[in-house]
């Protein structure tokens, strides 16, 4: 059976890049959930999962101008619709030195459901300074937001959203005994890197 290795947490973390350094370094398959979600929610949808079909019909002002405590909620309702298909395509990953995966698909909760050990799970939050300034770099935000009436009630929402999914999962991993590391940008990439390598145990591998 394959040695999967899981980073969870919430959006705008560091989670991709920490990926990346890790498993070239380790040789690794990296497997990041967020190219196949809307797969995910196209099956969610066709067996009727009620977030994942809602998720399909809203359009940017649907989606951003309602408020962020629903948001978030249905943001983790919609994980648990979609697991099952993660976790499918998980097994059919080659596996030579194990595999590498990261998404906030991976909720402390349902982790501990699926039986994910201690050292084989880690979540990474950004502390909300860091999240709100790097969210404003990226390319895809503009087209995210587009057809919204008001494009900046519609960030200020999102971000509220995310700030209340990241304090979730580290609500959640308290509770279910799960490391949480904060990323406030205090620290290189590399050495923010390490900290999950010793987690994992990694270093024990170079």
């Amino acid at each position: 059976m394959a040695t999967i290795y899981y980073i969870g947490g919430s959006p705008c973390a560091g989670k991709s890049t920490v990926s990346e350094i890790l498993s070239k370094q380790y040789g690794l398959y990296y497997f990041k959930t967020d190219d196949f979600l809307d797969r995910y929610t196209k099956a969610g949808a066709a067996q009727g999962s009620p977030i994942c079909k809602k998720n399909l019909e809203l359009d940017a002002e649907q989606i951003w101008m309602r408020d962020p405590q629903l948001q978030c909620d249905e943001e983790f309702t919609f994980y648990k619709e979609i697991f099952e298909f993660l976790e499918a395509d998980l097994k059919q990953l080659p596996h030579k030195n194990g595999i590498l995966t990261e998404g906030t698909a991976y909720v402390p909760a349902i982790m501990k459901q699926s039986g994910v050990p201690y050292n084989r799970y880690i979540a990474i939050t950004p502390a909300e300074v860091f999240q709100i300034s790097h969210y404003k770099k990226r390319a895809y935000v503009p087209y995210a937001l587009e057809g919204c009436r008001d494009k900046e009630k519609a960030f200020s929402n999102w971000m509220d959203r995310d700030v209340l999914f990241a304090k979730e999962v580290q609500r959640q991993c308290l509770k279910e005994n799960y490391a949480c590391i904060e990323n406030d940008g205090s620290i290189g990439l590399d050495a923010f890197a390490a900290q999950v390598a010793a987690h994992f145990g990694l270093c024990d591998f170079t």
